[in-house]
């Protein structure tokens, strides 16, 4: 069984919420889960804010990272919100954005490559984007699609965003957690059948108060 594998801490689990307080605490923690993919001859995907993309690039290359030999032959690939948590109207669809979750696993299982690592920054579920209000439920459904798959993937929060009932469902919805580069079982994490049942009843009461 594979094992996810951050500053030396290894567990039998795939789906991380990493909250951080700066892109230097971001950076200083995650680079060395990207340079051991390079060296294990894992891909890694990438996907950041459409104005932070040249930065990400700049920060691995400034780290020894080869992008251009990486990117050239496929082994990093760095894409853009839009280009990946967004439709072509510029929503978030969660049901899209699990599909995709799943064939890029079943692509990179195929491929040339050992296996893939996702870090996805979500500072886009702030920016008043449409859909955007379906997150928690799309984190606790991904939870199956990477456990089937033994998919690592690491879900980037900045805690500055976060109110408190919103970092408790994130933890809700993700087993591991990573705070203050410490990496570890989550003690809040809710298997994800029960998290959506409670969604269901959160939402169901909420439209009865509204009528």
């Amino acid at each position: 069984m594979r094992t996810l594998s951050i500053g030396g801490n290894q567990l039998d689990a795939y789906h991380v919420c990493a909250f951080f307080d700066s892109r230097q605490q971001e950076y200083a923690v995650l680079t060395p889960f990207y340079q051991e993919a390079v060296a294990q001859r894992e891909k890694n995907l990438h996907i950041v804010a459409d104005e932070l993309r040249d930065d990400h690039m700049a920060r691995l290359r400034d780290a020894g990272v080869d992008t251009h030999h990486c990117a050239a032959c496929g082994q990093l690939e760095v894409l853009t919100w839009r280009q990946a948590y967004l439709n072509e109207d510029g929503a978030f669809d969660k049901d899209r954005m699990l599909a995709t979750v799943e064939a890029l696993t079943r692509n990179a299982a195929a491929g040339e490559f050992t296996g893939l690592r996702i870090m996805g920054n979500m500072a886009w579920v702030f920016a008043g984007l449409p859909g955007a209000e379906d997150i928690i439920e799309y984190e606790a459904e991904v939870n199956e699609v990477l456990a089937r798959n033994r998919q690592p993937a690491i879900c980037v929060y900045d805690t500055a965003q976060l109110t408190g009932s919103m970092m408790m469902d994130l933890l809700r919805t993700h087993p591991l957690t990573l705070i203050n580069g410490v990496i570890q079982e989550n003690p809040y994490f809710t298997p994800p059948r029960e998290m959506l049942d409670e969604l269901r009843r959160r939402g169901a009461a909420s439209s009865a108060s509204a009528t």
